[in-house]
């Protein structure tokens, strides 16, 4: 409010002695000041114009292009902050990147042990089972051949012998039983 009235106080009295008469005629201000010119006056009052004005305007200004510089630096460091964590991020995502590639040769490592010790258990089951299904082809094969020689035995005794044919006496029977029993 002080700076309002100071401020009326000079440019009320310029504007009055800003008024002036036409060429032709002796002024007022000429009888006055002895001058046919108020060049100089209006200078100094532009001046002390000025001068209220940068008074009153000056800090205003001032405070607001201080804050916003403090707000522009504000913000480019809240953006290098950022800036700063996200880089950190990064270096922490291809660390982590890293550790999970060596992991995921570590365990294709051990997965392809692993399938090698399975396919060599494998194998040597197949080669056991192998060598089982060999012998008992080879029993099968043994008891097939007894089988069909005991037939044709069988069959040959049958049609070519007779119970006539054979003599056995009661002793030879009695000691074949007592074989089989004992």
């Amino acid at each position: 409010m002080k700076k309002i009235i100071l401020l009326s106080l000079l440019v009320v009295p310029a504007t009055l002695l800003a008024s002036g008469a036409t060429d032709g005629e002796v002024t007022r201000y000429f009888m006055q000041t002895g001058r046919e010119s108020d060049f100089l006056p209006r200078i100094f009052n532009f001046i002390i114009w000025i001068g209220l004005l940068y008074y009153l305007i000056a800090n205003p200004v001032k405070d607001y292009f201080t804050g916003r510089t403090k707000g522009i630096a504000g913000e480019l460091e809240e953006i290098e902050l950022k800036l700063q964590s996200a880089k950190d991020e990064k270096k922490e995502a291809q660390n982590r990147l890293r550790e999970s590639e060596k992991k995921a040769e570590k365990i294709l490592v051990d997965a392809k042990a692993e399938a090698e010790f399975l396919a060599n258990k494998i194998a040597i089951t197949n080669k056991e089972d192998l060598v089982l299904l060999e012998k008992q082809l080879a029993e099968k094969i043994s008891l097939e051949e007894r089988k069909s020689a005991r037939a044709v035995i069988d069959e040959v005794l049958s049609e070519n012998i007779t119970n006539d044919d054979i003599l056995i006496d009661e002793a030879k029977v009695v000691d074949i039983i007592s074989k089989k029993v004992a």
